[in-house]
C-alpha cells in the first residue's frame, strides 16, 4: 500500500508546488517590470505596457495551482493517516481500548480503509502499476482475518488445558494476556508518548489481579509464575511483521540490496547461521520445542577467537507482573 501510494503521490505535490512557485515568479516579475516602469524617468513614450492584464492572467494561474497543491498535500497527508490506521487495526486487542477485538470489527475496519484507499486512488488517478498494488492488497484481507481467529482459538485452547476454574480462566483471557500483550506492543514503540499511552492503558487490567484477592493471588508463587509464563507465551503468540528487515525474508533482501543473485552455497550458508545461530524466544526453537544443536562448536575449533567484546550494561529486572500491590509501596517513584 505504501509502494502504491508514497511515490506517486510524492510526484503530484512536487508537481503542484513548482507549478505555484512558477506561478509566484511570474507575478512577481510582472509587479517588478511594473515598478521600474513606474520608476523610470523620464517615462517612454508610446502606450504603456498591459502590466494589470499580464498580472492578472498570472493571479489566474496562481490560483488554481495553490488549489491543485493543497489538494494534493490533503491527499498525502489522508494516504499516511490509513497506512497508520492499517498498522493500528491489525491486532487482536484494540490499542485504543485495550480490549479484545473482534474479528467482525477488524473486518469492518479493514473494509473501511480499504474504501477510503480507493476513494483516494480514484481523486489521485495513479499509474497503472500502483493501481494493481491498490488492488492486491485487499484480497489479503481473509487471511489477516483468519491469523487473528487462529490466535484467538489457540490462545482459548491454550488456557483450556490448563484445567483451571472459569474465574481464572477468564482473569487470564480478559486480564493477564491482553495487558501482557499492550506491553509487548508498547516497548516496540519509538516514541515515548505511545510508548506512556499503551502502559497506561494496560495498568487497569493488571491492578485487579495485583490485589490480595482471588484467584490469582491465591495460588502458591510458583502457580502464579506459570500462569504468567503461559499468558506470556500466549501474548507473544501474534506475531506480525512491523518493517522491511524483519524475519528471514527480511535479511534476505538487505543481502540482495548489495549483490543480486545469491548462489546456492551462500544461500545454503545463510539459511543455517539463521536457523541455529537466532536464539530469540520467537525463534525457529519455539516450533520443536527444545534448542538446536550447537552449529558452531566445530567452527570455534578451527577459527580464531575473536577478541573478548564490550562488557554489556546490565538490564533493570522487572517485576513479575503479578506481584502483589502490597510489594510496590516501599518503592520510590519516578
Amino acid at each position: 500500500m505504501s509502494k502504491a501510494t508514497a511515490r506517486h503521490l510524492a510526484r503530484q505535490v512536487r508537481q503542484a508546488a513548482a507549478t505555484v512557485a512558477a506561478a509566484q515568479t511570474r507575478g512577481e516579475g510582472e509587479r517588478a517590470a511594473r515598478q521600474a516602469y513606474e520608476d523610470h524617468s523620464p517615462r517612454p513614450g508610446g502606450r504603456p505596457p498591459a502590466f494589470a492584464a499580464r498580472i492578472q492572467a498570472a493571479l489566474t494561474e496562481l490560483v488554481p495551482a495553490e488549489t491543485e497543491l493543497a489538494q494534493a498535500q490533503a491527499r498525502q497527508v489522508e494516504a499516511r493517516e490509513l497506512m497508520r490506521e492499517l498498522g493500528t487495526l491489525y491486532h487482536p486487542y484494540d490499542l485504543e481500548r485495550g480490549q479484545a477485538q473482534p474479528v467482525e470489527r477488524v473486518a469492518q475496519r479493514l473494509s473501511d480503509v480499504w474504501n477510503r484507499l480507493g476513494r483516494l486512488a480514484a481523486a489521485a488517478e495513479p499509474p497503472t502499476r500502483a493501481r494493481e498494488r491498490l488492488a492486491k492488497a485487499p484480497r489479503l484481507t481473509t487471511q489477516l482475518l483468519a491469523t487473528i481467529a487462529f490466535f484467538f482459538a489457540t490462545l482459548q485452547g491454550q488456557v483450556e488445558a490448563l484445567a483451571r476454574s472459569p474465574t481464572l480462566e477468564r482473569a487470564l483471557l480478559e486480564h493477564l494476556i491482553p495487558a501482557l500483550y499492550l506491553e509487548r506492543v508498547a516497548a516496540r514503540r519509538t516514541h515515548a508518548e505511545p510508548r506512556h499511552r499503551l502502559r497506561a492503558l494496560n495498568r487497569p487490567w493488571l491492578e485487579p489481579l495485583r490485589q490480595g484477592t482471588p484467584p490469582l493471588q491465591a495460588l502458591p508463587g510458583g502457580e502464579r509464575e506459570h500462569l504468567e509464563q503461559v499468558a506470556g507465551e500466549g501474548a507473544d503468540r501474534f506475531q506480525r511483521s512491523r518493517s522491511g528487515v524483519e524475519g528471514r525474508n527480511g535479511q534476505l533482501s538487505l543481502h540482495h540490496h548489495g549483490r543480486h543473485r545469491l548462489s546456492d552455497r551462500k544461500l545454503a550458508a545463510l539459511t543455517a547461521v539463521h536457523n541455529f545461530h537466532i536464539h530469540r524466544a520467537d525463534a525457529a526453537e519455539r516450533f520443536f520445542g527444545r534448542a538446536h544443536e550447537s552449529l558452531f562448536v566445530q567452527v570455534l575449533q578451527r577459527v580464531p577467537l575473536p577478541p573478548r567484546p564490550a562488557r554489556l550494561r546490565p538490564r533493570p529486572s522487572k517485576p513479575p507482573y503479578l506481584m502483589p500491590m502490597a510489594a510496590y509501596q516501599g518503592w520510590p517513584k519516578r
